[in-house]
């Protein structure tokens, strides 16, 4: 009897306990910047992200060097993304300020980033200089822009410059997912990431209305984990577990689409 009910139970409990379906994960929000330089080597960090399950990152970094020592160490582990910021001075006055502008344009020559993001945006400087000026050099060159910015804020940026595809930071950080379901049918050139979204899976339990819009767009989601402060690389390992454990929640096929195909589909290994 004993042996007919251990398989039932294990299977009734893979199905929703923490990491019970581990798939490879593609994190869409990993940051590399100054002050995680003192701290964690870029052999270090990479070995966190392997650690965690991350089989490929999107990195952006403030200043760009970040980005680069981990893209040198590990050019098939890391998207490079392109941050519109020299120093974190330029995160309130960048769309502005033509010194960033030509910043940009020379980083690009290395002819490396696969977009330019993240940056920080309001809804009322969505159509100032150096945002168009970025607009345009994403959509000749093929590049994906990662936007922190509301609800507001990514229709205007989509409606403004249809051309690029467009990443959304945080699927805007309180946003909910009727509002992403909406922006989605909407516009086809957008993509979501679910960084810092814990409301996904409120006390482990996947949210109705956050798996009906996965199901309803399985190919537009990402996951991600944002290192945004040094302290956030110290649990890269435990947020990843906490999604594991939503993603097996979803049918497979769904699960599988979000945790890594939709970044590979994204952004083809070179």
């Amino acid at each position: 009897m004993r042996r007919l009910l251990l398989p039932t139970l294990l299977l009734v409990l893979g199905t929703a306990a923490p990491g019970a379906a581990q798939f490879p994960i593609f994190d869409a929000h990993i940051h590399y910047s100054r002050p995680d330089w003192d701290v964690y080597s870029p052999e270090r960090a990479l070995s966190i992200l392997a650690a965690a399950g991350v089989r490929r990152a999107i990195v952006s970094s403030t200043p760009d060097d970040g980005t680069l020592k981990l893209y040198e160490k590990a050019p098939k582990t890391v998207v490079p993304f392109l941050r519109p910021y020299r120093t974190r001075d330029d995160m309130a006055r960048w769309h502005s300020d033509p010194g960033v502008q030509a910043y940009v344009e020379d980083r690009l020559k290395r002819g490396i980033y696969r977009g330019i993001g993240e940056f920080h945006l309001s809804a009322a400087d969505t159509g100032a200089p150096t945002v168009k000026r970025v607009a345009e050099l994403a959509a000749d060159r093929g590049l994906v822009l990662q936007a922190h910015v509301d609800d507001v804020g990514i229709e205007k940026l989509l409606t403004l410059y249809p051309k690029p595809r467009f990443l959304w930071a945080h699927a805007g950080m309180s946003s909910p997912a009727s509002t992403v379901g909406r922006l989605l049918e909407r516009f086809p050139k957008l993509y979501v990431e679910l960084a810092l979204r814990t409301d996904v899976a409120s006390g482990g339990a996947l949210d109705p209305a956050w798996r009906a819009v996965f199901v309803k767009y399985p190919d537009r989601f990402m996951v991600g984990t944002d290192t945004w402060v040094t302290s956030r690389w110290e649990i890269v390992r435990d947020y990843h577990r906490d999604v594991q454990a939503w993603l097996a929640q979803l049918p497979r096929d769904v699960a599988e689409a979000i945790a890594w195909k939709n970044g590979e589909h994204l952004f083809p290994a070179p």
